[in-house]
């Protein structure tokens, strides 16, 4: 019975951490359908090379750095079969492992949240620097704080304020840090060319493609169900709640993103993306109309928020990441501790004080870190393209072909 459980709880994770692994297809895709044609290309390769690098730093270095866990040992040891290794064991079956993969997919979200908020104008390489140094090192120590016993927070915050932390799928320690990490790059990076006029009014740059945007949003959509449902990390502790509750959120968020932005297709698949994003961290204690409210919070925060931030603050945020995952993943920290209370419905056992200071404590970490990252970078390589490159496009400035070579060859 024991191997049973322990078989069937690798395929539950390892079923999730493929779903999550198809988001990041669905990240690309949004960002080809948002940016200009010039820099589709980029776009894509930059998304599975973020993967590929933040999955060999999480490997290498973040996973200890978060829940003191190396895989320098043997196949024998890793499968549950040898020796314990320094760290206590590995579980039957290689369970640790699939473990590993799906949260490998959570830390690889964090650059693929930024690269939509650089899109059109960094350089390539310093960004896979950036990656590295982020998941080797920044988001995992946020990790092993809020889902690890590192530096004692969670006990402290249990000790002062009756709970801990809560945060079941990431709505602050993926979300929120990745998006406040993005501010702190475009702070750095500065606004794409022709962006804005001399008198500071917005040039309007439409996205390119609304069919690879919509069909990018509804994978994330799709995939966000194992994103949330599977943060279990066990069979027997699924829920029905948190899949209802991520559906309600997804549901608040695109009606609430439809009325405000008077169905701006944009705003529309981004705000049912808004709604997932708030959810995750009460997802599995809040009541489904307590969902559907966080995902309609949400979607028009979204909406204001990327308005306010292109036009008024003068902010190139290219897809609008730090209003989507940095500011909805703040509200949804702090949503978790009002509608996860049993007196509106919700299941309890967590604390507003809790989550006001693990919120805000998490997204300032993430802009300290994205300031500190990519400000460093910026003087010691140069983060942005050229003029002259970034005129030309990034297709052809760094990878020399455009997403329509056929099209756009001379003479075509």
């Amino acid at each position: 019975m024991d191997a049973a459980k322990t078989g069937g709880d690798v395929l539950f994770v390892l079923i999730g951490a493929v779903m999550v692994l198809a988001m990041h297809g669905g990240f690309a895709l949004l960002e080809v359908g948002t940016v200009r044609r010039k820099n589709q290309v980029n776009a894509l390769v930059k998304i599975l090379s973020d993967f590929a690098m933040s999955t060999l730093a999480y490997f290498l270095i973040g996973y200890t750095v978060a829940y003191g866990v190396d895989f320098f040992a043997s196949a024998h040891a890793l499968t549950g079969k040898g020796a314990p290794n320094s760290a206590g064991g590995f579980a039957a079956h290689g369970y640790d492992l699939v473990k590993f993969f799906f949260l490998a997919t959570f830390a690889a979200a964090v650059p693929a949240i930024v690269s939509g908020g650089i899109a059109e104008r960094a350089k390539f390489w310093p960004q896979m620097g950036a990656t590295v140094a982020l998941i080797g090192l920044f988001y995992p120590l946020l990790e092993g704080s809020v889902w690890g016993t590192r530096f004692g927070l969670q006990a402290w915050m249990a000790e002062s304020f009756g709970q801990p932390f809560h945060d079941f799928a990431g709505s602050v320690v993926v979300h929120a840090f990745g998006g406040w990490v993005a501010l702190g790059a475009v702070l750095h990076l500065g606004n794409r060319r022709g962006r804005y006029r001399a008198n500071g009014s917005l040039v309007a740059i439409p996205p390119s493609n609304i069919p690879f945007l919509a069909l990018g949003a509804w994978v994330l959509c799709v995939g966000w169900f194992g994103f949330n449902v599977m943060s279990a990390q066990t069979l027997d502790g699924a829920s029905g709640l948190v899949a209802i509750n991520s559906l309600m959120a997804m549901v608040g968020g695109i009606l609430a993103s439809l009325l405000i932005s008077r169905t701006d297709p944009g705003f529309v698949h981004n705000g049912a993306l808004a709604g997932l994003v708030a959810v995750c961290a009460g997802s599995d204690v809040m009541h489904p109309l307590g969902a559907l409210a966080t995902g309609g919070i949400a979607g028009l925060l979204f909406v204001w928020a990327f308005n306010k931030c292109q036009i008024d603050w003068k902010i190139d945020d290219v897809l609008g990441v730090w209003p989507l995952h940095g500011l909805c993943g703040l509200a949804g920290g702090l949503l978790a501790g009002v509608f996860g209370q049993e007196a509106l419905g919700g299941l309890g056992g967590v604390s507003l004080a809790s989550q006001t200071l693990g919120t805000l404590g998490g997204a300032g970490f993430g802009l300290a870190s994205g300031l500190a990252v990519y400000g460093l970078l910026k003087a010691v390589v140069g983060i942005r393209l050229d003029p002259e490159q970034e005129y030309k496009g990034a297709d052809l400035s760094l990878h020399r072909i455009t997403a329509y070579p056929e099209e756009d060859a001379p003479g075509a």
